[in-house]
């Protein structure tokens, strides 16, 4: 039978603005698969997670597979209070509790949305980006309430910080590259090959 993928999210999957011409996420995924499925790109560069979730009304009727890539651009918005300096460690903890805890609500209104779909679905982490030591190590913060969000949903996980682990799987600090672009593209049909159905507990793609 053949499949129908739909992705959701933020340039993570609308990432063609920076791959100067090279195929993006959705036609890499595209050449990844049989001939006969077909690839739907619903994800919005520069979206945040409330604006995910509103897009996911608009899925295709027909989907067999749903994927979704979310936080990212959440995480930017709190872009200058990572730069800030602080007196010692506790406080700096304490301002990464803070963002978390407005990061975790939302992320986690976007997954139990996604829990509705009875398809396979299945929720990205994340990935560590181009962006210094300290960025990854808040990241980890934030990716600490993805996963618990999505296991507590029961969805699928894909773990972008297996997949994109490599400074050349970058276009530039942020967007995955077509190297990226590729790797991502591979574990999503990874996915959409061994999973055929919903399942209660998350099953986890890391590469």
């Amino acid at each position: 039978m053949a499949r129908h993928v739909v992705l959701f999210g933020d340039s993570i999957f609308d990432n063609a603005a920076y791959i100067d011409g090279g195929p993006d996420v959705a036609a890499q995924l595209r050449e990844a698969l049989d001939p006969e499925d077909r690839v739907t790109l619903k994800a919005v560069d520069g979206s945040i997670s409330e604006q995910v979730e509103g897009h996911l009304g608009d899925c295709p009727t027909d989907a067999t597979h749903i994927v979704i890539s979310s936080g990212g651009n959440d995480i930017l918005h709190h872009a200058a209070m990572l730069e800030q300096p602080c007196g010692n460690m506790a406080a700096a903890m304490d301002m990464l509790s803070e963002a978390q805890s407005v990061f975790a609500p939302a992320h986690r209104s976007l997954v139990e949305a996604a829990k509705a779909f009875a398809v396979p679905t299945a929720i990205c982490t994340i990935y560590d980006a181009n962006m210094g030591p300290h960025i990854t190590t808040a990241m980890a913060i934030f990716n600490d309430a993805i996963t618990r969000n999505i296991h507590r949903a029961g969805l699928d996980l894909i773990d972008l910080r297996m997949i994109c682990d490599e400074a050349s799987d970058y276009a530039n600090p942020i967007e995955p590259s077509v190297t990226g672009g590729a790797k991502i593209a591979s574990a999503i049909a990874t996915y959409v090959s061994e999973v055929e159905a919903k399942a209660a507990q998350t099953r986890v793609f890391a590469r």
